[in-house]
């Protein structure tokens, strides 16, 4: 029979022009098979003709297009809706019965050709149009692991073909341009490596598109734990041309996902004295580098491949291979990777300013005036403005660093990019010259946001000799605490690559992320238009992703707390807006929650979290009130959310944001509204010190660390105590002063929420703080105070 019209192929009768028969998973294992001499566990697949038939015989393609009619992938909410019901319309049907017997007896044939019966094999998805050199559709569709049985690899089958409508699947088909009813889907159905150790490897550096040396990372256990980032491998890097081992990276692993005896998989605790050791042998890693360049010169481009060790013989075997996407795009057709931009060693400083979030990295200047221009701003770009505000944020997440010309440590930009990991420099006005005046449009710059630097130029840095084998055991370890450590977060995008950090949770989320990323538009605008459902939709996806990366830890929620003049950014936002001369002091806040002109937008928010909590069942999350500037707001604000169905209880929490002294003067009286408060540090000093916090003239006044700040803070803690209220701050001035994070455990502050980037600082300074305050107990000859706290 004609491949084409096949229904199912075994490997030895694929190659890789097959992808669209059966995919490039499928036809690339194939070609490994057929052409390469490396060790590939064999298997069949079935191919994209039986796919369509399936679908044909069930009428499924109509069903799907009238199912994905009008929908929008941006949509999240919908995405997701719209997704699960196609998939379950596939799994509703029944295989076609020659189909199944056909897998059955593929099945049956394969544990004959390898002397077992009933073997466990693998069921990779394999799209059609996967493993492209400009398309990558790799971890889009599933993969089932250690299944056995006929009937079992018939369902596993069905399943796969399900998957091709995961909600990631769908969304990278839309933005790749692919359409959803002509791509279909082959299952490679493989034998099953019983992998002691695996992981993945490339044939160029995916950071820089260096090619001289082989990448390869591994883990214990089974290779999805490497691939979904759960646990942190092994780093060895080989070089090509020799298959010397140049370096070792051994990271500790304490978990690992292994394959149970009678099928199925399971994450188990790695024993203590293998967490440390390394996972390949050194001729292991050897022959996986051959394995590698083997692979590359038949393929002829760079190549991205799984591998496994099987426990039973030590046997390296190469489970998937396919080209590497990007740098084969960019730089194979003309030969070695493009030449980097000449360097220079010379250090000639363009602007000073403000370190307001970490790290170094070099690039080329786009100078942003006016926010007209934020789409013009390109990924990888260094931004340069005046100053950023929350509708600046996609353009931020874009940029490699950020320099303003204004601005202290607690303004928008410094706060935003602390929180997305960007290296962030503001205030150069103060510091003598404004970056945008000073910093010519397209050069290449340095930026050293450590220490507040701009230099002319990228600049190489002299490079130690390292040693030949360079073994490095990563293990760190972070004492508990009696001061809870919380994380300070906005984005949604970011929930799952910070849940792993030592936090315990999340002390302040802010909602204006959700707006000015996905919503975009005025609450009171969507509801005029008759789209409200959009706000509560839209906010209860972000809002879910954050609690489901944290669950089962708590996440309190800020609502929204935009200015006036930020919210008239928003589409529509003109027609509800005032145009308040101090918008910081202005309309923001509890003062709209229950103004009429405001409040039906304030029960959408209300309605969001509701939908978190009662319909993804995520009760892990509580809210905030900011910004309110008496007691009567505070009740008018709780009783419009009890309206709503939030009331406070057992497993729901109401904080209240003491940012203003009225809040700490009436704390007494505020009590009874809140279950606990969380210290804005930031306005809080600003409005105790009578001192705009973005104002240069003035910013050596503002200080959180001021005498009549901490007495605020120390007042409010104890008064919140006394009617068993916990507090909390989420300020950055803790992490920045230890003297301060000192003061505020001294004082019994019962948490701290700080941004991701110092959580871990945080954590081990709390701890040592805590220690300390244990021995200055039972010694008693610990520091005394020496100003007096208590007003």
């Amino acid at each position: 029979m004609e491949k084409e019209k096949a229904f199912l192929l075994w490997f030895d009768q694929l190659e890789r022009k097959d992808v669209a028969i059966a995919g490039g998973k499928s036809s690339s294992l194939g070609e490994l098979t057929s052409h390469v001499d490396v060790p590939v566990p064999y298997g069949f697949a079935t191919t994209a003709c039986a796919y369509r038939y399936f679908f044909e015989k069930t009428g499924l393609y109509e069903k799907i297009k009238a199912l994905i009619a009008g929908l929008d992938v941006d949509n999240s909410a919908q995405l997701r809706e719209v997704c699960a019901k196609v998939r379950q319309a596939i799994m509703d049907e029944e295989m076609p019965q020659d189909l199944q017997d056909m897998i059955a007896q593929a099945y049956k044939e394969l544990g004959e050709k390898v002397g077992q019966a009933d073997p466990f094999v693998a069921v990779r998805s394999s799209a059609t149009a996967e493993d492209l050199p400009d398309a990558s559709f790799a971890g889009q569709q599933d993969t089932y692991l250690n299944v056995k049985g006929a009937e079992t690899i018939v369902a596993k089958v069905k399943e796969c073909y399900a998957s091709c409508f995961t909600d990631r699947a769908v969304y990278y088909r839309e933005k790749q341009g692919f359409d959803h009813l002509d791509v279909a889907l082959s299952a490679a159905v493989q034998m099953m490596v019983f992998s002691k150790a695996a992981g993945v490897m490339f044939t160029v550096n995916v950071a820089t598109g260096d090619d001289k040396n082989i990448l390869i990372e591994g883990a214990w256990g089974l290779g999805e734990y490497v691939v979904q980032g759960t646990v942190t491998p092994d780093n060895y890097t080989v070089n090509k041309a020799t298959c010397e081992i140049v370096e070792k990276n051994v990271n500790a692993q304490d978990i690992k996902l292994i394959r149970k005896a009678d099928g199925d998989c399971e994450e188990v605790v790695v024993p203590l004295d293998e967490q440390n050791e390394q996972k390949l042998t050194d001729e292991q890693i050897k022959q996986l580098a051959e394995c590698a360049k083997k692979i590359e010169a038949h393929y002829g481009c760079y190549m991205d491949m799984e591998w496994g060790v099987d426990e039973r013989d030590n046997k390296v075997y190469i489970l998937q291979a396919r080209p590497e996407t990007v740098w084969s795009r960019r730089n194979k057709e003309n030969g070695a990777p493009k030449e980097e931009k000449k360097g220079t060693t010379d250090r000639k400083v363009i602007v000073k300013g403000l370190p307001a979030s970490p790290g170094n990295v070099a690039g080329r200047v786009h100078v942003i005036l006016d926010p007209s221009h934020i789409d013009e701003f390109k990924e990888g770009e260094i931004l340069v403005t005046e100053m950023t505000a929350p509708d600046w944020v996609p353009a931020m997440k874009k940029a490699k660093a950020i320099v303003t010309d204004s601005g202290g440590m607690t303004c928008h930009a410094s706060i935003v990019s602390r929180e997305l990991g960007i290296p962030c420099i503001v205030g150069t006005k103060s510091r003598g010259e404004a970056a945008t005046t000073t910093i010519p449009d397209g050069i290449d710059v340095t930026i050293d946001a450590t220490h507040g630097v701009v230099y002319e130029g990228i600049i190489e840095e002299p490079k130690a000799e390292q040693p030949a084998q360079q073994v490095v055991a990563a293990a760190e370890y972070f004492p508990p605490t009696g001061t809870k450590i919380y994380m300070n977060l906005g984005d949604p995008e970011l929930a799952e690559k910070y849940a792993t950090l030592p936090c315990d949770g999340i002390g302040l989320m802010r909602e204006e992320f959700i707006w000015t990323t996905y919503i975009h538009e005025h609450p009171l605008y969507l509801i005029k238009i008759g789209q409200p459902e959009k706000v509560v939709d839209q906010l209860a996806e972000g809002i879910r992703q954050v609690c489901q990366a944290m669950a089962p830890r708590p996440v309190t929620m800020r609502f929204s707390d935009f200015k006036s003049s930020e919210y008239r950014d928003l589409k529509g936002g003109d027609e509800f807006e005032p145009n308040e001369p101090s918008a910081l002091l202005g309309w923001r806040g509890a003062s709209r929650y229950y103004d009429p002109k405001y409040i039906e937008a304030f029960k959408l928010e209300c309605m969001a979290v509701r939908k978190v909590r009662e319909e993804f069942g995520l009760k892990n999350l509580n809210v905030m009130i900011p910004f309110c500037r008496n007691v009567e707001e505070c009740e008018k604000v709780t009783k419009i959310m009890a309206d709503c169905g939030l009331s406070r209880g057992k497993d729901f929490k109401v904080w209240l944001m003491a940012e203003i002294p009225s809040n700490i003067i009436l704390a007494d009286q505020f009590n009874k509204f809140v279950d606990g408060y969380s210290i804005g540090s930031n306005d809080l000093t600003m409005l105790v010190l009578g001192c705009d916090r973005d104002n240069d003239t003035v910013s050596h006044i503002y200080d959180e660390r001021n005498l009549a700040v901490r007495r605020a803070i120390r007042h409010l803690i104890e008064v919140a105590h006394k009617d068993g209220k916990t507090v909390s701050i989420c300020g950055q001035a803790p992490s920045v002063y230890p003297e301060f994070c000192e003061f505020l455990i001294k004082s019994g502050i019962d948490s701290m929420s700080v941004n991701p980037d110092t959580v871990k600082f945080t954590k081990k300074l709390a701890a040592q703080i805590e220690q300390r305050i244990m021995m200055d107990a039972l010694t008693g000859k610990g520091r005394q105070e020496v100003e007096d706290l208590n007003w």
